[in-house]
C-alpha cells in the first residue's frame, strides 16, 4: 500500500539512480567495449551481458531504499542517509569513467574503496530510519566487493 500511495517518490529516486547508471553506461560505452574485447580479465569475470543486468537491479534497489528513507520523518539519520546516497551515487558514476575511459586501474581501485566505505556508511544510516532500506543495499555491497576483486585483477593483469 505504501508504494501505491507514494509512487512519485519511488519513481523519483529509482529514476535518479537508474539515470546516473544509464549516463555512466553511455559515457563509458567505448571503454567497456575495449575492456570486453581486449583486456586480460581475472578468472572469475562474468560475461559482459551480466554487468548491465546486475547494475540495473542494483540501481533499482538503491532507489527503492532511498525512497523508503525519504518517506520517513525528518531526522539527522534521514538527512545523513540521503546525503550519503547522493555521495555514493556520484562516486559510483566517476568510478566507471576512471576505470573504463581512463584505464587508471590502480586509482580506480582506490576510488572503489571510497565507494565501498560510502555504501556501508549509507547502509548504516539507512538502518537507523528504515531497516528494509538498509537490507536492500546488501546486494550492492556484495557486488562492489566482487567488483574490487575484478578491478584488482584487471590492474594486475594489464
Amino acid at each position: 500500500m505504501e508504494m501505491k500511495r507514494n509512487w512519485k517518490t519511488y519513481l523519483f529516486w529509482i529514476a535518479l539512480a537508474e539515470g546516473v547508471g544509464a549516463l555512466s553506461g553511455f559515457l563509458t560505452r567505448e571503454g567497456t567495449q575495449w575492456y570486453q574485447e581486449f583486456a586480460v580479465k581475472p578468472m572469475l569475470s562474468p560475461p559482459g551481458w551480466v554487468f548491465p543486468v546486475v547494475w540495473g537491479i542494483l540501481y533499482a534497489l538503491m532507489g527503492i531504499g532511498a525512497a523508503r528513507v525519504s518517506l520517513t520523518p525528518p531526522s539527522y539519520a534521514r538527512s545523513l542517509g540521503l546525503n550519503l546516497f547522493v555521495s555514493q551515487l556520484t562516486v559510483n558514476f566517476f568510478w566507471s569513467l576512471i576505470f573504463f575511459n581512463l584505464r587508471a586501474y590502480g586509482f580506480a581501485l582506490v576510488w572503489l574503496g571510497l565507494l565501498w566505505v560510502l555504501i556501508v556508511w549509507m547502509t548504516l544510516a539507512f538502518r537507523q530510519t528504515d531497516k528494509i532500506a538498509a537490507w536492500l543495499q546488501i546486494p550492492y555491497i556484495l557486488w562492489v566487493s566482487f567488483a574490487a576483486y575484478l578491478n584488482w585483477g584487471t590492474w594486475v593483469l594489464n
